[in-house]
């Protein structure tokens, strides 16, 4: 399981962020193109999201002038991307669960603990998937190693009759 929390801090220019004439949308697409969040105004803010799946999210900043109103000032755009056991905010469970200072410290490293296992295991799946493939590569590059050696000895078998007979016809050889 994936979660995902970010803080968004923008500025145009030198002004405010709330002063800026201009409309800013936000939106947070999955690769199958999902919007997981949007935000119309988007000039500050904090949010969350929980998936499954280890996946490329897209963010989508997008700013808009009035007609007329000249050119787009420029922008700054501070995005602060938390995922697994940083994106907990350790501080509400303690609250929540009106745990000690010290309990809290082993929630959090046990929660770090389970993510590095759960990246090893990751990893490990994904070293067996490329090794796997690294083998089937391995294989089918020997299966046309032997096809090509095998055509060239045809070929050259081929050339050597096709050559005696040809000088045969010509009379150069007996």
């Amino acid at each position: 399981m994936l979660t995902v929390a970010e803080e968004l801090r923008g500025t145009k220019g030198s002004e405010a962020p709330c002063s800026s004439p201009s409309l800013s949308l936000l939106q947070i697409t999955d690769s199958a193109g999902h919007i997981l969040y949007a935000k119309e105004d988007a000039t500050k803010g904090k949010f969350a999201f929980t998936t499954e799946d280890y996946d490329m999210f897209e963010a989508c900043f997008e700013s808009k002038l009035p007609v007329g109103t000249g050119r787009m000032p420029d922008q700054l755009v501070v995005l602060d991307m938390k995922h697994g056991v940083e994106a907990k905010n350790y501080e509400e469970i303690a609250k929540v669960e009106k745990l000690k200072p010290l309990e809290v410290e082993l929630r959090r490293l046990e929660d770090l603990s389970e993510s590095i296992v759960n990246d090893f295991a990751y990893m490990k799946k994904r070293e067996e998937e490329m090794r796997d493939t690294n083998e089937s590569t391995n294989t089918r590059v020997l299966y046309f190693s032997i096809f090509s050696m095998c055509c060239l000895i045809g070929l050259a078998t081929w050339q050597v009759f096709y050559l005696r007979r040809f000088f045969k016809a010509k009379k150069l050889i007996e």
